[in-house]
C-alpha cells in the first residue's frame, strides 16, 4: 500500500543543511543524522488512505473468489450437513420430529429454532451453498479468461542463458552436413510441432536464430473443466432439491397406485414443487414372490430374493406393460424411479358391527417386528355401530406354541398362518381429524373386549375362522392372507445432469493430473569452422518428473533428423548450470 506524506511548510533555504558543508558547531556525524531524522518525521506524519466502501467490496470479492475460500466453503458445507444425519428431519418424517421435541423438552425447541430439523432447507445451509456457488464462479471465470489469453499469446522469449534451465543440452552438426543454422532451427520447429508444441521461430535477422515452444495447455483446461463441473453438480443438486419429490406407498397384491398426491402414503415435496409436475402414470402389483434359503443350516429361512410382477401405464391412455420390480432394480415411469424397499403379509379380514352390517372388509398391512416375519397388526373400524371397534395383535405366517403357551413364528412361509388379536370399543379419535399412525392403536379412550387378562380371553383365528365379539359388539372373520410390498418413489430432475457433470469433473481432474505444462527453447548458431551449434533447454511449469525423459526424446529426434552419432562427446547432454553456451561465429 502506498504511503502519502503530508505536506509541511518549507524551511528557508538558509536553514537547510547542504551536503558537504557543516553548520557551526555541528560535526559530520550530526550532519548525516539530519536526513534520517527528516525521513522518520515524514514517516510519522504519513497518512494511510481509507479503504472506502468500494475498496472494501473489492477486497471482499477478492477473498470470496479465491481458491482457498472455495475449498474452505466446500469443507464447511460437508460439516454443515452432519446435523442432518444426527437429528430427525421434518421433511422426511414430521411426526418423528414432533415426538423428538416432546421427548427432549430441555433442548428440543432450541434445536428447532436453529433449524436443525430442516438442515438442508435452513437459511445457514443455503447461505453456505450459495456462497460456494458464487466463489466457484468467481474463481473459474477469471482463470478461464486468463488461460484463453495465454493460449492465444506467443511463447515466452528465448532466455539468454539456456544453460540455467533444469534440462539443458547441446548438439553439434558437422560442417559437411550442409545444414546451416536457419535450416536447423526450422527442422527443430517441425519436430516440436509433431510432438504437439505450439512453436514460434525467431530469426530476428541475426546469425543465432531461436525458437520458443510450449505445450500442456490441456492441464489448465482440465483444471477449469473440473471446477466448472463442480458448479454443474451444485446446480443439478439445487434443481433436484427445488423441483424434485419423493414418496412412499404400500401396495397389496391386486392394488393399483396412481401418481397423484392422494395416492401416496407419505409425500416429501421439493421447495418449489407444484402438483402439476406429477405424471399420471399407474402401477399395479400383480404378484409378489419371496425366495427363502432352504439349504444352508446357519441361514435357513433367510430371504435371498424378492420379485414383484407389476403392470404399468405411462398415462391413462397408454397400453399396459408387464414389468418386474426387484431390489436395486427399479422401474422407471414418468421421470420417476420406483424402488422395492420392503414387503410383508396383509391378513384379509371382515368386521361386522353390532348391527350385523359389514363395517370393514379387506387386507390389513401387518408391520414386520421380528424373525420369520413375525408382524404386528392394528385394525381400526370407525364405521362400526353403535360403537367404533379397534383390534391390536400380531400375525404369524407359521404359528408354533411353546410349552408355556407362547406363540411364535417358526418359518417365514405361509405354512400355518395365525392371527391373534385383542379387541376394543369406544372412540378411536379419528373423528377429530388429528392424524394417527396406522400401525398404532391409541387405547386411552377405548374399553377392552378381549385380551388375555379378561375372562373372554384373546382372539386367535386361522384362515376361514370367525370370532363373535362379547356384548354383541359384532364379529371378525379371518378370510385369508395376501402379500404386500413397500415402494419408494423418487423424482429428481437434476439426477442425470449431476451424474454427467460428476463424470466430466473426474475426466477433467485426470487430465489436470497427468498432463504437464512444458516449454522448450532451441537456439542455433554457426561456428568459425563451419559447424552448426545447437543448444536447447526445457522448463516445466510446476513439478514434472517426466521432463528429463522429454529432453532425452527431443535430443534423440534431433540427432536422427541430422544423422548425428549418439553419445559422442560433442553431442553429450549437459545439465550443469556452469556449462557455457556454444559460441557461434560472429558477423564481421
Amino acid at each position: 500500500m502506498s504511503e502519502r506524506v503530508k505536506s509541511t511548510e518549507k524551511s528557508p533555504a538558509g536553514d537547510v543543511p547542504q551536503p558537504g558543508s557543516n553548520q557551526p558547531g555541528q560535526s559530520d556525524a550530526d550532519q548525516k543524522a539530519v536526513p534520517n531524522d527528516a525521513l522518520k518525521a515524514a514517516k510519522a506524519g504519513a497518512a494511510v488512505p481509507s479503504l472506502g466502501f468500494v475498496g472494501m467490496l473489492r477486497w471482499a470479492w477478492t477473498q470470496l473468489t479465491s481458491m482457498r475460500t472455495a475449498l474452505f466453503l466446500l469443507l464447511l458445507l460437508a460439516v454443515a450437513a452432519v446435523p442432518g444425519s444426527l437429528f430427525p428431519q421434518r421433511p422426511a418424517n414430521p411426526s418423528v420430529v414432533t415426538q423428538y421435541i416432546k421427548d427432549h423438552p430441555d433442548y428440543g425447541k432450541l434445536l428447532d429454532s436453529l433449524q436443525l430439523y430442516d438442515v438442508y432447507s435452513s437459511a445457514w445451509f443455503s447461505a453456505i451453498y450459495i456462497l460456494l456457488f458464487i466463489s466457484l464462479i468467481g474463481c473459474v471465470v477469471p482463470r478461464a479468461i486468463a488461460h484463453y489469453k495465454a493460449m492465444r499469446s506467443q511463447p515466452p522469449r528465448t532466455p539468454k542463458r539456456l544453460s540455467r534451465l533444469p534440462e539443458y543440452g547441446t548438439l553439434v552438426v558437422p560442417a559437411d552436413a550442409g545444414i546451416p543454422a536457419s535450416d536447423a532451427i526450422e527442422d527443430a520447429a517441425a519436430l516440436l510441432k509433431k510432438r504437439g508444441y505450439r512453436v514460434e521461430v525467431r530469426h530476428d535477422g541475426g546469425a543465432r536464430p531461436s525458437l520458443g515452444a510450449e505445450r500442456g495447455f490441456l492441464k489448465e483446461v482440465g483444471n477449469l473443466v473440473f471446477h466448472t463441473s463442480l458448479i454443474g453438480v451444485l446446480v443439478s443438486v439445487a434443481i433436484g432439491g427445488l423441483f424434485g419429490y419423493s414418496g412412499q406407498r404400500i401396495l397389496v397384491e391386486g392394488d393399483t397406485f396412481v401418481n397423484t398426491l392422494v395416492g401416496y402414503d407419505q409425500f416429501n415435496p421439493g421447495t418449489n414443487f407444484q402438483s402439476s409436475q406429477l405424471q399420471p402414470y399407474s402401477i399395479q402389483l400383480d404378484k409378489f414372490q419371496a425366495t427363502f434359503d432352504r439349504e444352508s443350516q446357519g441361514k435357513f429361512g433367510q430371504p435371498i430374493d424378492f420379485t414383484a410382477d407389476v403392470t404399468t401405464k405411462e398415462n391413462p391412455g397408454a397400453p399396459a406393460k408387464k414389468e418386474v420390480l426387484k431390489v436395486n432394480d427399479p422401474v422407471t415411469l414418468g421421470g420417476t424411479s420406483i424402488y422395492l424397499t420392503g414387503n410383508g403379509y396383509a391378513p384379509v379380514v371382515t368386521v361386522r358391527d353390532g348391527n350385523g352390517n359389514i363395517a370393514m372388509q379387506g387386507p390389513v398391512v401387518a408391520k414386520l417386528q421380528g424373525d420369520n416375519y413375525y408382524s404386528s397388526v392394528v385394525i381400526k373400524v370407525p364405521d362400526a355401530k353403535p360403537d367404533q371397534l379397534g383390534f391390536a395383535g400380531f400375525f404369524l405366517p407359521t404359528a408354533f406354541v411353546t410349552d408355556q403357551g407362547i406363540s411364535f413364528s417358526g418359518d417365514p412361509e405361509l405354512i400355518n398362518p395365525q392371527l391373534s388379536l385383542n379387541s376394543f370399543y369406544g372412540d378411536l379419535g379419528l373423528d377429530k381429524g388429528a392424524p394417527q399412525n396406522v400401525f398404532e392403536l391409541d387405547v386411552k379412550n377405548l374399553k377392552e373386549l378381549n385380551s388375555r387378562n379378561l375372562k373372554a380371553g384373546g382372539i386367535t383365528l386361522a384362515p376361514g375362522n370367525t370370532y363373535t365379539l362379547p356384548e354383541g359388539k359384532g364379529s371378525i372373520t379371518f378370510d385369508g392372507v395376501k402379500k404386500y410390498v413397500g415402494v419408494d418413489i423418487h423424482h429428481n430432475p437434476g439426477q442425470l445432469s449431476a451424474l454427467i457433470f460428476a463424470l466430466i469433473a473426474v475426466a477433467g481432474l485426470i487430465v489436470s493430473l497427468y498432463v504437464n505444462r512444458r516449454r522448450v527453447w532451441v537456439r542455433t548458431g554457426t561456428h568459425e569452422d563451419g559447424r552448426t551449434m545447437v543448444e536447447y533447454g526445457l522448463l516445466a511449469r510446476g513439478e514434472d518428473h517426466r521432463l528429463a525423459g522429454e529432453a532425452a526424446a527431443l535430443r534423440d529426434l534431433l540427432s536422427r533428423q541430422w544423422n548425428l552419432a549418439a553419445d559422442t562427446p560433442e553431442t553429450a547432454p549437459s545439465n550443469s548450470s556452469s556449462a557455457g553456451s556454444p559460441e557461434p561465429k560472429k558477423d564481421q
